[in-house]
């Protein structure tokens, strides 16, 4: 009977190991655990800050572009005037030439 006891004793010890092996175990998987909702928290926190950076950065493109449009457009609009203004000073020089061209073959300026 002694040697059953010693044997069941000897069962107990290593059932013992073996339970405090598990909490150790359980005790490290907690720990391993929430260092990962930690550093999913921290990450989530930078993905917010983020999206909240990129949409400024949109909004503030978005205004830029348009701006940008409004540009071109006006550009587009003085280059037009602009170029009407040449052609009218143009014909306007070819007109004073021509003029100036009938004055000096007019017998009233020749004979002065």
């Amino acid at each position: 009977m002694t040697q059953q006891g010693a044997v069941l004793q000897g069962y107990n010890n290593e059932l013992v190991k073996c339970i405090e092996d598990l909490c150790m175990q359980k005790e490290e998987l907690n720990k391993q655990i929430q260092q990962a909702e930690e550093e999913k928290n921290k990450l989530q926190h930078e993905i917010q800050v983020l999206s909240e950076q990129l949409e400024c950065v949109c909004e503030n493109l978005a205004q830029k572009v348009a701006s940008r449009n409004e540009l071109d457009k006006i550009l587009a609009e003085t280059e037009a005037a602009y170029m009407k203004i040449l052609d009218s000073s143009r014909t306007l020089l070819n007109v004073l030439k021509k003029e100036v061209g009938s004055l000096k073959r007019s017998p009233d300026l020749k004979t002065n």
